[in-house]
């Protein structure tokens, strides 16, 4: 009985494929959350959402940005800590927040 044998140069070619598949969904399931379904219609605009945030005591805003289907941002909270805060972009409330 013959045995295959795949030289290593396509097995480790297969391998590094798989390895890349599977980081690429990884990463997709450990996106943002999901903020909203409605339309971008039903959207606050930018500037209304900077209001809001301005409210909640968020400072140095170094990213503004859509995330899927919420507003991100990169910023100073009220107590100082850098925040990675996502917004439902319809209603302007925090969905999550990350503090350091």
């Amino acid at each position: 009985m013959k045995k295959f044998l795949i030289p290593s140069a396509i097995a480790l070619s297969l391998a590094a494929t798989v390895g890349m598949a599977m980081t690429g969904f990884a990463t997709s399931a450990s996106a943002g959350p999901v903020c909203t379904t409605a339309p971008r219609a039903q959207w606050l605009t930018e500037a209304q959402m900077r209001e809001r945030i301005a409210r909640l005591g968020y400072t140095n805003i170094r990213v503004f940005q859509v995330s899927g289907s919420c507003y991100e941002i990169y910023a100073r909270a009220a107590n100082g800590r850098r925040a990675e805060v996502y917004f439902n972009p319809v209603t302007g409330a925090v969905v999550q927040n990350n503090e350091d």
